[in-house]
């Protein structure tokens, strides 16, 4: 079995010496997601469920390129810049991943990638 990289044109590029995403088998792993508007390259500016909608989306192409789709997500996990957006977010993903929800992760940490307010990757199968 080999390793695949993943690109989309979908999906922003990647700001550093990473893939959009992996895959072996029928596993696919993506980066982590920011904010970022694919064609601009610039952080979607918002409250943290208007940027878990760009993340979301970026995750979407990145998998579909891959073969799989958000309802095959077998993993998400998620980190914030302020843990009290949380609700929010629960509130957000709960309209996305509408049965059988991916287990998650979800985590505060003190910044990520270009000021973004949350960071998103994803485990799924194809």
């Amino acid at each position: 079995m080999s390793r695949e990289t993943i690109h989309s044109d979908n999906a922003p590029e990647a700001i550093g010496p990473y893939s959009q995403g992996t895959a072996m088998g029928d596993l696919v792993f993506t980066a982590g997601q920011i904010p970022l508007e694919p064609g601009t390259g610039k952080i979607v500016e918002g409250d943290v469920v208007v940027q878990a909608g760009r993340v979301v989306d970026n995750l979407s192409a990145v998998l579909r390129e891959a073969g799989s789709s958000l309802d095959r997500v077998l993993r998400l996990d998620v980190y914030l810049t302020d843990m009290s957006s949380f609700p929010a977010l629960n509130e957000f993903l709960s309209g996305v991943f509408t049965s059988d929800p991916p287990a998650r992760v979800t985590v505060e940490v003190s910044a990520l990638p270009m000021g973004a307010a949350i960071e998103m990757a994803a485990i799924a199968a194809r």
